[in-house]
């Protein structure tokens, strides 16, 4: 059996396309996505940056930076985890996201979680 790493953050992400504050005739397409961040690792972490790419299906991409999610700056400790709700506008039905969190430890080192690419899309686009 190996050992657990002391730095090992899972995320997982749900999508929806919000139909309602979306209007395609204006090229208007919004998605919320609900990211769970789990502390699988042995070391508590605080999550401080966030970097998101976000790139419609023209292939236009916009760079997302910033401090914490939502306001917040969660600290989780091994085991616990972190759920939140964000969304985005993008012109087409179809697009993707991908990025990363900083993190840092209790003893002041950092380290980066990729967030793995999610595809956004209308229902009835993709298969």
């Amino acid at each position: 059996m190996t050992d657990q790493p002391d730095y090992d953050i899972r995320i997982t992400v749900e999508t929806s396309y919000i139909e309602d504050q979306s209007d395609p005739l204006s090229e208007r397409y919004v998605f919320s996505y609900t990211i769970t961040i789990e502390n699988t690792g042995k070391a508590a972490a605080k999550l401080i940056n966030r970097h998101w790419i976000i790139t419609d299906a023209n292939g236009d991409v916009q760079e997302v930076r910033g401090e914490g999610v939502v306001g917040e700056k969660p600290h989780l400790k091994p085991g616990e985890a972190f759920r939140y709700t964000s969304g985005t506008v993008m012109q087409t039905p179809v697009g993707s996201m991908s990025g990363s969190y900083e993190m840092i430890t209790d003893d002041n080192n950092t380290f980066d979680v990729e967030i793995p690419m999610f595809t956004l899309s209308i229902p009835g686009v993709l298969h």
